[in-house]
């Protein structure tokens, strides 16, 4: 593993543009972190003027959809799925992502076999629903994915072509990031690839050796990102951290992926967020590109569901890196016009 990439961290956290969709002079829209009271592993999509959220709920999996997400907690919370009550994936569902694949919506959840709440026992699910909307209609069970380690923390990307699922399974003492290309959006084919193990101190905090979470981005001038999430999760140095691949790279190649030697987003004591990390990047409707993750209000709350969902925008360099501001602060909000306060 090469760790080349060098990132520009801008510490400005008032460079933030909220879309305000069609109509430029719609009332200033001002959505304050966090979104929720609580929402660990948040995840948003947006579907034409629809922005889909879900978080991990551990025992069910629920959708909420708004056409503006400073009223996220005004919306209804549907539940569309529930674990049967034995089997491979009855517990511990964790980490859900929404996909619109082709005419279908694709949930990617981890769970946990009845009876062996465990890493031995947790892997990576995937349901399926046809209708437009996600939260109609009936969600059809896929099934396990066929990855070659237990693991938790899948999501895919389709690239040149080719769809790819990345994951975050135990080898050895680690838990460490691999990728493998799909023949459709339930099934592997062809040799999973390491791409990157927690070989660096920051991804060592808390006991446990961990990097979980990924996530793609693609930036402006074909660059290829993976966002992870690094140490243990009940660490108040839980961060996150970015893989960098160059335009025209092989996905599957561990030898294209750099890593950036520090994380991209970390605790900011001083604006009480602590652990931030289990990211995901949406598109807002003016075409800005978003981050979300949750985090802790204060210091030492560990793995809990008071883990909170914060966004902030990601703003792109001239060489077509992206930049992270420090976390916003609790008590501030993001304003339509594009300045935290």
């Amino acid at each position: 593993m090469k760790v080349a990439l060098a990132l520009i961290f801008s510490g400005v956290i008032g460079q933030v543009g909220w879309g305000t969709g069609a109509d430029a002079r719609a009332p200033e829209r001002r959505i304050r972190n966090p979104l929720l009271p609580s929402g660990p592993d948040p995840w948003i999509v947006r579907q034409g003027d629809t922005y889909f959220y879900m978080n991990t709920l551990g025992n069910r999996l629920a959708i909420r959809k708004t056409k503006d997400l400073a009223r996220l907690a005004d919306a209804d919370e549907k539940t569309v799925w529930t674990p049967p009550a034995a089997g491979p994936n009855s517990i511990s569902i964790w980490a859900p992502e929404l996909h619109r694949i082709g005419g279908s919506w694709y949930i990617y959840y981890t769970a946990a076999a009845s009876g062996h709440d465990d890493d031995a026992h947790r892997g990576i699910f995937v349901l399926e629903n046809r209708r437009a909307d996600p939260t109609e209609g009936v969600w059809v069970d896929r099934g396990r994915l066929n990855t070659a380690h237990n693991g938790i923390d899948g999501t895919t990307f389709a690239h040149a072509g080719k769809r790819y699922f990345v994951y975050s399974p135990y080898v050895g003492p680690d838990s460490v990031l691999a990728i493998a290309e799909m023949s459709d959006p339930w099934t592997l084919k062809g040799p999973e690839s390491i791409i990157a193990r927690p070989d660096l101190d920051w991804e060592r905090r808390g006991g446990r050796q961990i990097l979980e979470g990924p996530e793609f981005l693609v930036g402006p001038k074909g660059d290829l990102f993976l966002s992870y999430s690094a140490s243990a999760c009940w660490s108040d140095d839980y961060a996150i951290g970015l893989l960098h691949a160059r335009p025209g790279s092989d996905p599957l190649d561990p030898a294209i992926w750099s890593k950036s030697p520090r994380p991209v987003i970390a605790k900011a004591p001083d604006r009480n967020v602590y652990a931030p990390g289990h990211n995901g990047f949406f598109t807002a409707r003016d075409g800005t590109t978003w981050i979300v993750y949750h985090a802790n209000p204060a210091a030492g709350m560990k793995c809990t569901a008071k883990r909170s969902p914060r966004i902030q925008q990601v703003r792109w360099s001239s060489r077509g890196l992206p930049l992270f501001d420090r976390p916003i602060a609790s008590d501030l909000a993001i304003s339509g016009t594009g300045t935290a306060r």
